[in-house]
């Protein structure tokens, strides 16, 4: 049996000592009307140390994650899941974090850290090469992409921001503070969703209109979690660090997943990502 090891952090920053042992699994994903299944598990990176961030290729069998290298820098691998082979996609002096795909899907975009502390959200061509630097002006901690001119921020300071960015005119507008690191598009809707740490004993997920950029409440988070994902049917996923739970809007509640995991047992888990079908489910446990 493997039992993964607990592994909790925060990611105020990205320094490379402290960062926790963890790996990547993939998982199929069924969603029926009144409950969500993952079952086959499969450690999709199998690496010792640092492996985090899974996305998915909109269209592709490919799953995007951040990987430390031998020297301890942060690298984006491409795990196919048709192939099964994993690939680099940088292998940089720099340290890349938070793969995602841009909407043109010509790019991975991420933040690269650099070793003048640094933080900058740029992009590589999904085929490889060299980047392309959007925003150099503040302290990208993660992103995630309205449209192709559009982004919402979440930018490092005392307090954290959630930030609009427009790459057109390279201006940025302050939406609200102490969010967490978890930022999306809501499926099917014009809309972002991030989470709102109210208050200590509170946190809140929250929808941003892209249009009006009036923020509305969805519900609460799970106690303490920041860590979620929507499913293509508006279903929003979260877990407790050892199970999944998906919430249920008409009852305002979060129901466990059914999860046929065999001898695999989780513990830590932080991360989920779900692919575009709906079909494939990511997440990060300790290693």
């Amino acid at each position: 049996m493997r039992i993964v090891a607990i592994t909790l952090f925060t990611a105020l920053s990205f320094a490379v000592l402290g960062q926790p042992a963890t790996e990547v699994f993939l998982l199929d994903l069924d969603i029926s009307k009144d409950k969500l299944t993952v079952s086959n598990p499969v450690n999709i990176s199998n690496h010792v140390g640092y492996d985090n961030q899974p996305s998915f290729h909109r269209a592709q069998p490919l799953v995007y994650y951040s990987s430390f290298n031998e020297d301890g820098r942060s690298d984006i691998k491409v795990y196919n899941y048709d192939t099964g082979k994993t690939e680099s996609l940088t292998n940089t002096s720099e340290r890349e974090y938070s793969p995602t795909l841009t909407p043109d899907g010509k790019f991975i975009s991420c933040i690269i850290q650099r070793d003048n502390d640094a933080q900058d959200l740029g992009k590589y061509p999904v085929e490889g090469g060299e980047p392309v630097v959007l925003i150099n002006n503040l302290i990208v901690g993660y992103h995630a992409w309205v449209d192709d001119s559009n982004l919402i921020l979440f930018v490092l300071g005392e307090p954290q921001t959630f930030q609009w960015y427009n790459l057109k005119t390279n201006t940025n507008t302050i939406l609200e503070s102490n969010i967490g690191r978890s930022l999306h598009k809501i499926p099917g809707e014009n809309a972002m969703s991030f989470v709102h740490k109210v208050s200590d004993n509170g946190w809140l997920i929250k929808r941003l209109d892209a249009k009006s950029r009036s923020i509305t409440p969805i519900g609460n988070t799970m106690p303490g979690r920041e860590d979620m994902a929507w499913t293509p049917d508006g279903r929003i996923v979260m877990s407790d660090g050892e199970a999944l739970f998906f919430y249920h809007k008409k009852s305002a509640e979060w129901r466990p997943f059914e999860m046929n995991l065999s001898d695999v047992k989780f513990s830590g888990i932080t991360r989920i990502a779900i692919s575009s079908n709906g079909k494939k489910l990511a997440l990060v446990a300790g290693e």
